[in-house]
C-alpha cells in the first residue's frame, strides 16, 4: 500500500513538471535605477507584473534585473519579452548586438511589449525594427512626454481590453507616437483627449512644444496600441508607468497584464487579468533613490 502509494505521489509530481514545462514563458526585464523616488520603478514594477502574473494558470514568468540579461539563453522558449526601462539613445536593446538578438526572437514570433520609456529609440537607430515589432515608437523631436490627467472614457472590444473598464489616471502620458503608415497593423487600445495646455507644452519637458502637437488641437491621442506582425507575433506599446504608484490602480494593471497575456498568446479570462496590489505590496522592491 506504502509503495503504491508512492509511486502515485511520483507521478503526480511528474505531472506537474510536465504541466510547468507546457507553461508561456514570459521575461519580464527591468530596467537600471532611474529618476527619483516613486518614478521609474522598473524594478518594483517588474517584479509587481511577475507576482500577478503567477497567479496566471499556464504561465510561467521570469524576472530579469539591471536590464538587458548578461545570460541571453534566458530567452529560450520565450513567448514574449517585456521591457520596462529607460529608452532613447541608451536603450539597451540598441546596445551591442542586442537588435540582432531581438531580431531573432521577433522573427520566430515572440512578443514583444514596451513599458513608458522603453517605447522611445533613436530614428535612425532602432526605429525602423520598432516600427515594424511593435507598431509605434516616441521619437524624440516628433513625439512629446507631457505630465497630465489622460480621463480614458471608452476602451475598443478587443483580447486586451476585457474587464478593463475607463479610467483617470495621471502620468507621463507620451502621445503623437511615430506609427507605421496607415497605421496598418496596428489598433489603438487606449486613447484620451489633452487639453490646450497640455498640448502647449505647459507640463511637458523642454523637448516641447512641437507645432504640429499644437496645430492638433482637439484631437484623441493613442497612448497605447496593439499590433500584429506579419510573422504572426504580436506587440503591444504603452506609454504611462512613470508613477509607480499607478499599478495600485485597477483598471490601469489589468490592461497592462492583459497585454502580456495577449503578446504571448496565452487566453485572456473573459474578465481580464484578477490580481490584487495593495498599499504595501506598492512599497516593496523599490530601488534605493534616497528622499
Amino acid at each position: 500500500m506504502r509503495q503504491s502509494l508512492g509511486w502515485m505521489l511520483v507521478a503526480i509530481a511528474l505531472l506537474g513538471v510536465s504541466a510547468r514545462a507546457d507553461d508561456a514563458k514570459i521575461v519580464v526585464i527591468a530596467g537600471r535605477p532611474s529618476h527619483g523616488p516613486g518614478d521609474h520603478e522598473f524594478n518594483a514594477g517588474c517584479k509587481l507584473l511577475v507576482e500577478c502574473l503567477k497567479k496566471v494558470g499556464g504561465v510561467n514568468p521570469v524576472f530579469v534585473a539591471g536590464g538587458w540579461p548578461k545570460d541571453e539563453s534566458v530567452f529560450d522558449g520565450a513567448k514574449s519579452v517585456v521591457f520596462f526601462m529607460d529608452g532613447g539613445g541608451g536603450h539597451p536593446i540598441i546596445q551591442g548586438d542586442h537588435l540582432s538578438t531581438l531580431k531573432r526572437l521577433m522573427d520566430q514570433g515572440v512578443g514583444l511589449v514596451c513599458l513608458h520609456y522603453a517605447v522611445e529609440i533613436p530614428r535612425d537607430k532602432g526605429g525602423k525594427e520598432l516600427l515594424d515589432w511593435l507598431g509605434g515608437y516616441y521619437e524624440s523631436g516628433y513625439s512629446t512626454n507631457p505630465h497630465w490627467v489622460a480621463n480614458v472614457q471608452s476602451l475598443p472590444e478587443h483580447p486586451i481590453t476585457r474587464g478593463v473598464k475607463p479610467f483617470a489616471v495621471p502620468d507621463e502620458w507620451y502621445f503623437n507616437m511615430r506609427f507605421r503608415p496607415e497605421m496598418k497593423g496596428v489598433v489603438p487600445i487606449v486613447t484620451a483627449k489633452p487639453d490646450d495646455k497640455t498640448r502647449e507644452g505647459v507640463s511637458a519637458s523642454p523637448r516641447g512644444p512641437y507645432s504640429h502637437i499644437v496645430e492638433a488641437k482637439g484631437r484623441d491621442e493613442i497612448l497605447a496600441w496593439a499590433t500584429e506582425r506579419a510573422d504572426g507575433g504580436r506587440g503591444f506599446g504603452f506609454t504611462g508607468a512613470h508613477a509607480h504608484k499607478n499599478w495600485g490602480e485597477p483598471n490601469f494593471r489589468k490592461l497592462v497584464l492583459n497585454s502580456i497575456l495577449w503578446t504571448a498568446k496565452v487566453d485572456i479570462p473573459p474578465d481580464g487579468v484578477k490580481s490584487a496590489v495593495s498599499a504595501e505590496d506598492l512599497k516593496k522592491n523599490l530601488d534605493p533613490k534616497g528622499k
